[in-house]
């Protein structure tokens, strides 16, 4: 069976925490079963006037706690962009379980924070996205945006 990779990045200037909550708390109760395909979020916080050195600090306490507490997470990259002081950051998940975990979790905990004093976005979904999933980042009004692959490869 080859593994498929499902790539989420989210897209709206006032995304609120209660979204993140319920994406969350709608994953997993839903169980989804993506077991064979990870999904990688892409997605951007820009630091309002002054926040960026708060917006790294916070990012730096996600990272620790995303590597302690949440094993579905494969991987966690962020990176500075200075000139807009701005984060780009990379999350790759195990399956849809695991990003409800985190977003129930991790990022929940810290949305409030961040939205003080970022700008989140943009997201956009690419690859074969359960209905589930897309009905639900439909219903949370984020201008979601759907793509399914045409191709590619992946290195070891």
């Amino acid at each position: 069976m080859s593994e498929s990779t499902l790539y989420i990045v989210v897209k709206h200037p006032t995304y609120g925490c209660k979204s993140a909550i319920s994406l969350a708390l709608y994953l997993n109760s839903k169980n989804m079963k993506t077991t064979d395909q990870n999904i990688t979020v892409f997605y951007k916080w820009t630091a309002k006037p002054g926040k960026f050195d708060e917006l790294k600090a916070i990012y730096n306490e996600v990272f620790r706690e995303m590597k302690e507490n949440e094993p579905g997470t494969l991987s966690m990259h962020y990176y500075s962009d200075d000139e807009q002081n701005a984060l780009v950051v990379n999350d790759v998940f195990q399956d849809g379980t695991a990003l409800g975990a985190h977003l129930g979790g991790t990022a929940a905990n810290h949305f409030p924070k961040l939205v003080e004093i970022a700008v989140p976005g943009p997201f956009f979904f690419c690859g074969e996205v359960p209905e589930e999933l897309k009905q639900a980042a439909i219903g949370m009004k984020m201008g979601a945006e759907f793509s399914h692959p045409v191709s590619g490869f992946s290195r070891s």
